[in-house]
């Protein structure tokens, strides 16, 4: 009867035996083994990365030369308007250079833009984080901000050899020094608790009594330029807004752009005068 007893608690004998040896490993070994893990894995998700992208691509081999001829002109016509912007970038860039020579203020920080593909998207933590193909190959801090056309994406947690994690601007790991597009005055942002199947949602706090939001009109919420984020990046709009329980400020929630769901694309900020 013992030994009945026995053959039936061996599995958990044997699972505790198992926790009981990797509590008792050193930090050391266990940073070296998960390391080693991940970088065994990456070439998997790096392998199934670049087949989606040859797929894409016969798939638009498929198209008609009278689609790709069409497509072709409304490239066409966004790279004449973002040829014009960049004249003016360059231009406003040279009077801001001028600007700070005169008035012997310190230069902002300038970014190198480093374009990565979106590689792999935790389902189980959908709104916190992806993994992009690009890591310590290619220079990229931890820390780096990472954005998209529609604002801020995240700021770069883990580089490895081939990958980088990036917590996403929906994380409650991210916060950020922000401010209103139409208000300078400073107000902290923070990523909110996001369900996987629901839009994705952050919380905006210690905004002045004064500002007035609506759902029919969201106000703006941008970067402050404090941190590592350059001044002026979307992050949400802000919806409704509350006062506090100190009644001194109030407290609010950020919708952030639906985008963030489907990114293939992202572009990392890589400074080139790091701290």
């Amino acid at each position: 009867m013992s030994f009945k007893r026995f053959d039936q608690a061996k599995p958990f004998v044997t699972l505790g035996g198992i926790v009981l040896a990797w509590l008792l490993l050193p930090v050391a070994v266990k940073s070296f083994l998960r390391t080693t893990f991940f970088e065994l894995q990456a070439p998997v998700g790096v392998t199934a990365s670049y087949v989606r992208d040859l797929q894409e691509y016969w798939t638009e081999r498929a198209h008609s030369k009278n689609e790709l001829i069409e497509a072709a002109r409304e490239l066409q016509h966004v790279y004449s308007s973002y040829e014009f912007q960049a004249q003016q970038t360059g231009a406003l860039q040279a009077e801001i250079s001028r600007l700070e020579q005169l008035l012997r203020l310190p230069p902002n920080p300038n970014y190198k833009f480093e374009p990565a593909r979106v590689c792999r998207r935790d389902m189980s933590a959908w709104w916190q984080q992806l993994t992009i193909r690009k890591g310590k190959n290619y220079s990229l801090p931890v820390g780096a901000p990472v954005v998209y056309s529609g604002g801020v994406v995240g700021r770069v947690r883990e580089v490895r050899a081939y990958e980088a994690d990036v917590d996403l601007v929906s994380s409650p790991r991210m916060r950020l020094a922000a401010d209103f597009d139409d208000d300078t005055r400073p107000v902290s942002y923070q990523g909110g608790d996001n369900p996987p199947l629901r839009p994705a949602r952050g919380i905006v706090e210690f905004v002045p009594p004064d500002i007035i939001t609506h759902p029919s009109n969201p106000r703006r919420l941008v970067t402050s330029g404090l941190g590592e984020f350059p001044r002026g990046l979307t992050i949400g709009y802000v919806t409704r807004l509350e006062v506090s329980a100190d009644g001194l400020f109030q407290n609010g929630e950020v919708s952030l752009d639906p985008r963030l769901s489907e990114l293939t694309e992202v572009t990392v900020l890589v400074p080139l005068r790091p701290e």
